[in-house]
């Protein structure tokens, strides 16, 4: 689900951290930011306007302003006119510059708000890209149960009732950490990473059946818990089937897809006596292995086709 924020939120939640002035207190400030990126018009001022990156909010430091100021009257309403004909949400002015009235009235006829930040534009690059990159994360919801084992965050999924709650139980008292029960909010960073999180009004609290509601931070301390965690595998938790065939190698790999991301995925037929809890803090340590280059399974099917090889040679050599 792709995030959207209006520009009245980004000003609440950052205009005295960005530390914004509205010059255009008459405009809407409903307008959608849908883009984490910002950009300086650059080449934009000087007429190209054919790569333009529309929907994207602009910046303009000192050196678009001290070229603005460079312009005839006529040439800078030009400027003025190209420039606030292109789709973008809003204008910001960084170094607490001031701002010609004409650059605020065509903002105005274009019906763009116009802020400015008095921080340096190299700052305010860093502060807002890092908070819109996070407000305006693709996110979704994960019926499932998270947990940091080992540093590596499982998601536990399956059917309810199959005991994905008390398994992340099990991994708490074991000294691990939940980090969500049963609904997981999920946003994506960048191309390929899964932050995952509890809703803030659930927070550290799971509800095991026959129980109830527990508060694992009252019960087993702070430790027990942590905000969010990377999601980095997905654990796949269902009843034994005896018709169906589950990997006995670890050869064949899984994968799940959220929000576009393919991560490793490890499923893990429950039947009476098993100890899921142990299974779990395998998986992690066996993706931590794989992650700093051992592959068991792998290593396990080079010996075994290794130790295969002369009895192939001696066949291949057999002309009886």
């Amino acid at each position: 689900m792709a995030a959207t924020l209006t520009l009245k939120e980004l000003l609440e939640a950052r205009g005295e951290i960005l530390s914004l002035e509205l010059l255009t207190p008459e405009l809407n400030l409903d307008r959608e930011c849908r883009d984490p990126d910002l950009s300086s018009p650059g080449l934009a001022l000087a007429g190209f306007v054919a790569r333009f990156p529309e929907g994207r909010m602009q910046v303009l430091g000192e050196t678009e302003m001290t070229y603005l100021a460079t312009l005839e009257p006529e040439e800078l309403e030009s400027c003025l006119r190209t420039l606030f004909r292109q789709d973008f949400p809003a204008l910001f002015i960084t170094k607490g510059q001031e701002v010609p009235l004409v650059v605020l009235q065509s903002a105005r006829e274009a019906n763009v708000p116009v802020f400015r930040s008095y921080l340096t534009t190299k700052a305010f690059f860093s502060r807002i890209k890092t908070y819109l990159e996070v407000a305006l994360a693709p996110s979704t919801t994960v019926h499932g149960s998270l947990a940091d084992v080992y540093g590596v965050g499982l998601l536990f999924i399956g059917k309810s009732g199959i005991g994905k709650s008390e398994c992340v139980l099990d991994l708490v008292e074991r000294g691990h950490r939940l980090v969500a029960d049963d609904l997981v909010l999920t946003s994506r960073r960048g191309h390929d990473v899964l932050i995952g999180r509890g809703h803030d009004l659930q927070r550290h609290r799971m509800e095991i059946r026959g129980i109830g509601i527990i508060d694992v931070r009252a019960l087993f301390g702070i430790r027990a818990t942590r905000q969010q965690k990377r999601i980095e595998v997905v654990v796949q938790l269902e009843e034994w089937d005896d018709a169906q065939s589950y990997d006995r190698t670890g050869l064949d790999r899984e994968e799940a897809e959220i929000l576009g991301v393919r991560l490793p995925k490890v499923t893990i037929p429950l039947n009476p006596g098993k100890n899921i809890t142990v299974i779990s803090e395998v998986v992690a340590m066996n993706h931590l292995l794989r992650y700093s280059g051992v592959d068991s399974a792998a290593e396990f099917d080079r010996e075994i086709r290794g130790a295969m090889l002369p009895l192939e040679e001696y066949l291949e050599e057999d002309y009886e």
